[in-house]
This record gives C-alpha cells, structure tokens and sequence, in this order.
C-alpha cells in the first residue's frame, strides 16, 4: 500500500461502495464503487495510451469530478498527476510542459486551447476532459478493462 488519496478511498470503499463520493452542483454524483470502477478503467486507458508508472500527465481541466477521477486514475496507474491553472498563459504552459516532460496533456475540449498548442509543438500526445463525462479521454471508457491491482508506488514516483 502507497497510502496515497486512491489508498484512502479504496479502504474506504469496501464498507461504503453505495454512498455518494463525489457529487457535482448539477447533481451527478458519483458513489465509492462507481468512483473506484470508473478510476479503475481510466486508468487502463491511461495504460493503452502509453502512460508508464512515473510517466507524468499535466491536466488543465476545469474543477469536475471527472477531473478527481482522473486524478485517483493517474494514482492507480502509477503516473505523476501535474495540475495546470486554467488561468495560465501560453508562455507559462510552455514552461510547464518543457520542465515536466509529460508523456500525456489533457486539456480542455475546444480551438483556442493554448495548452494544446504548446504540446502538440512539444510533440505531446493531447486529450480533452469535459466536464460532464465527455472529451477523447473519455470517449469509449465504459468499454474498457478495469486495471487491477493498482500500481504500488513510493515516494519518488
């Protein structure tokens, strides 16, 4: 066990699989066992996408639960969740990029994504995240495998 935020949730999850977890102002919810089986696939499509334990995914998403979902995906497989401000410029995410040398950007949906920019110049594989279970992320998780066990990761990674 890594005792991360994916290890709290999953002890938890066992005696408490129907309550609410996560739950969104519009009032999608998202219970312990949806979260952590939803998690479970994100991460396996996290793993098809090439991600690596230590690789690192920089994320400049809006605040949703498929953000945190991702997130606890990122744990479970092992990869460096980097969070970016939505509110950072194009220079700024550059500098983000060029330092974290993300093997993954997931980035909002749309043309004027700055974001996407800097990583398609950066030669980064892009995914879009929306805010209500949308985005290529996305796009076809409910068929993919569960990614069982999680990856076991210290300190370093």
């Amino acid at each position: 066990m890594t005792e991360n935020l994916f290890d709290a949730i999953h002890a938890r999850g066992g005696d408490a699989r129907e309550r609410v977890l996560l739950e969104q102002p519009d009032g999608r919810a998202y219970r312990f066992g949806e979260a952590l089986a939803f998690s479970a696939r994100l991460a396996s499509r996290l793993n098809r996408l090439g991600v690596r334990p230590g690789d690192r995914i920089a994320v400049q998403a809006e605040k949703c639960a498929e953000a945190v979902l991702l997130y606890l995906a990122c744990l479970r497989a092992g990869a460096v969740y980097v969070p970016l401000n939505t509110d950072y410029t194009a220079p700024e995410l550059c500098f983000f990029v060029d330092d974290a040398e993300p093997a993954l950007v997931v980035c909002p949906d749309g043309d004027d994504v700055p974001l996407a920019e800097v990583a398609r110049h950066a030669a980064t594989r892009v995914e879009t995240l929306g805010t209500g279970r949308d985005g290529t992320l996305l796009a076809a998780i409910d068929s993919e495998s569960p990614l069982q066990p999680a990856v076991a990761a210290g300190p370093d990674t």
